[in-house]
């Protein structure tokens, strides 16, 4: 029975494309879906203003009408040009365990992203390094967080039967605080703060964050990144969506800016409770009582599991102990909120400054994350 892959253009069918996932994995208990909501709007060209700089075409694959897979094909055009590459970037991957079903998806991406003038077929990865990415080639029997991708074993021997070539890959790290700040960050930290004139800059919600400091945070965070895998460098209305829809939501406990004498933004460091459980429970929908699960778990004053999304230091003043800080400030919360695991995000492991951070406490590397690559 041959497969048959459609592009979709309707919100009807772009439902589907989200329940695809959901349905693939409803057995998996270490799968946590997305926000349906979100996942909905991030393709949505009125919402996301990524659109503003990109482009894309989701893809479904039928055999005898039964939905088998899904695909979404993306160009960003911004980081195209940053990087000076012609690639067509696939996401949303997912799939039965079927060569013939893998192939059919991922040469749809190909053809369109070739009709577009690409050259080259780059994933799994999403519209922005911000975005989930990253094939899941490590760390199986873990649960996965909600910033992070889930996939199953076989993905892996049809990216590479398909001829995908590794062209980055990402580890993340476990690690478990100790009950006392170790001596030496303690000691950086307030060296650091004295010699530099450095300070830790501490709001309450995004609206006091925006009122001090605007969006100056995410030309931060772009000079921090902008070595990075497929870095783009934020729009404005880029800068405004991710302030909403992600800011909004976390525990401000957890959210570190380091200043400098004139009350500039110099790093910072950005983490929230590990809610997967609350979401998993609620089907990743927020009605009717999704709201209420994921709520409780983002103000909870326990929790075992924490992630940590985000640090950085301004390229300037990388070395210079500032990530102490950093550490310094969040270590007390580990403690008060009962936190008895730490997980990070996706680290490129090229990144020895950022793993560095990690490695000084008890730690394992419990995941690593493929992007891969092919000239078409």
């Amino acid at each position: 029975m041959s497969v048959e892959v459609r592009p979709i253009y309707t919100k009807k069918e772009i439902r589907k494309f989200v329940d695809f996932a959901n349905e693939l994995y409803k057995d998996c208990k270490y799968y946590c879906p997305p926000l349906y909501s979100d996942e909905v709007d991030t393709f949505d060209t009125k919402k996301n203003p990524v659109f503003d700089v990109a482009e894309c075409q989701l893809f479904l694959a039928y055999r005898e009408e039964k939905i088998v897979g899904r695909i979404a094909a993306l160009i960003n055009y911004r980081a195209n040009e940053h990087w000076g590459v012609k690639k067509v970037r696939f996401g949303w991957v997912d799939f039965i365990d079927d060569m013939e079903v893998s192939k059919a998806l991922l040469d749809a991406a190909a053809a369109w992203g070739k009709s577009k003038g690409m050259d080259v077929l780059n994933g799994p990865v999403g519209f922005t390094d911000l975005d989930h990415e990253g094939l899941l080639i490590e760390g199986y029997e873990y649960l996965a967080p909600l910033a992070s991708l889930y996939n199953y074993p076989y993905y892996e021997k049809h990216m590479e039967a398909y001829g995908l070539s590794k062209e980055n890959d990402w580890i993340e790290i476990q690690f478990t605080p100790s009950d006392v700040m170790p001596e030496r960050v303690e000691r950086l930290s307030k060296i650091v703060a004295q010699r530099g004139h450095y300070s830790v800059a501490k709001v309450k919600n995004v609206k006091e964050l925006l009122k001090r400091f605007g969006y100056s945070y995410f030309d931060v965070i772009d000079e921090c990144y902008k070595e990075l895998y497929n870095f783009q460098p934020l729009t404005q209305r880029q800068k405004e969506y991710y302030s909403k829809y992600y800011f909004s939501i976390l525990n401000f406990d957890f959210v570190t800016l380091v200043v400098n004498e004139a009350d500039e933004i110099v790093g910072f460091g950005i983490g929230m409770p590990d809610i997967s459980k609350a979401v998993r429970k609620c089907g990743g929908k927020l009605f009717p009582l999704g709201w209420y699960y994921i709520l409780k778990a983002l103000k909870a004053k326990k929790m075992d599991t924490f992630d940590l999304l985000l640090i950085g230091v301004r390229p300037d003043l990388q070395g210079t102990g500032i990530n102490a800080m950093i550490i310094a400030d969040q270590y007390p919360y580990f403690k008060q909120y009962g936190i008895q695991t730490v997980e990070t995000t996706s680290i490129m492991e090229t990144n020895t400054k950022n793993q560095a951070n990690w490695l000084m406490f008890p730690h394992k590397i419990h995941k690593r994350r493929r992007a891969y690559a092919k000239s078409i």
